[in-house]
């Protein structure tokens, strides 16, 4: 062996009846990001439960009428094992996808907010569908991050044009008991980096903050510590938003409940990885916010909703 990488070959004839059945197993081996050699072979780097994966899909191979056997290869030089690798270069596939950045990015002037945000999920999933099957990661993969990266922060200005930059300084470790009783303030019409971190100061940090919802922050009195907006004492440092800032800035983030619930925020604020919960805590907090008269009363209510999400991300399993 050259390297530590080790393969796996799927020898597949496919049924020769049932276009439907062709179909669904040809998704599968692409979707699996097999690479298809000669006659009917696909070849595929083991490891993070790749040869199980492949194993179910020989395994219905076989019931819905064809023919497939898994088999153990190994390259018998480095050049060999080099061509190995080059079969699943995804430079051009992160190439089309730069690509579609760029068309998309040319459209969003003439886009209502609700079609931007489909687009940046859609090609969000997009991108995490090819990195699941980017097995040798290199300058194009690189290259597709940085594109991804501006072409969301352009997203979320117009989504968001009053979400805070971004600041470039470290976080430094506070105690909790210089921060009670202090009155606490951010903007109005609450959304989910706000309203999360608000129950984070109640709940973790200052149990008897006051809350003031500001029309503008420069309407912030100098006695009130700031939170999610430009300059605030609380706001978006580097990849963090508000929320993961207080977490850092308190020393909590060894709590993992806290640590999943900040995974949602981060990703619904400003982009990322969506979990299961996400879309229906977005969907509920929007509703909350049309129905509710104001921010106390909104704050109130969905702290209900961020305790009960804690206490599910603090199993130690599923039931």
């Amino acid at each position: 062996m050259f390297s530590n990488i080790s393969w796996t070959l799927l020898v597949a004839s496919l049924p020769t009846s049932g276009a439907t059945a062709r179909m669904r197993l040809w998704r599968a081996i692409k979707a699996l990001g097999c690479a298809p050699l000669r006659d009917g072979a696909y070849l595929l780097p083991t490891g993070n439960d790749r040869e199980l994966a492949l194993s179910e899909l020989a395994d219905r191979t076989n019931a819905e009428g064809g023919q497939a056997w898994m088999v153990d290869v190994a390259p018998r030089s480095a050049h060999d094992e080099t061509a190995f690798v080059a079969l699943f270069d995804r430079a051009e596939e992160y190439g089309d996808f730069v690509g579609r950045l760029n068309e998309a990015r040319k459209q969003f002037e003439k886009q209502t907010p609700v079609e931007v945000l489909k687009i940046v999920r859609r090609l969000r999933k997009d991108l995490e569908s090819l990195k699941r099957i980017d097995f040798f990661p290199g300058d194009a993969s690189a290259a597709a991050d940085a594109a991804w990266a501006d072409f969301e922060g352009a997203a979320n200005v117009l989504l968001s044009p009053d979400e805070p930059r971004a600041e470039a300084r470290s976080i430094p470790r506070l105690s909790i008991s210089d921060y009670l009783g202090r009155t606490w303030a951010t903007r109005q019409h609450l959304w989910v980096d706000r309203v999360a971190s608000a129950w984070f100061i109640r709940r973790f940090i200052d149990p008897g903050a006051r809350f003031l919802w500001l029309d503008s922050p420069t309407q912030c009195p100098q006695d009130a510590l700031g939170f999610d907006f430009d300059e605030a004492a609380f706001t978006h440092v580097g990849d963090k938003v508000s929320f993961e800032v207080l977490l850092a800035s308190f020393g909590l983030e060894g709590d993992k409940a806290l640590v999943k619930l900040a995974a949602l925020v981060h990703a619904l604020d400003v982009g990322g990885p969506i979990n299961p919960e996400a879309s229906g805590f977005e969907a509920i907090l929007s509703g909350a916010r049309a129905r509710l008269p104001d921010d106390d009363a909104l704050l109130s209510e969905f702290s209900a909703v961020l305790d009960s999400l804690y206490v599910h991300y603090g199993k130690d399993s599923p039931p």
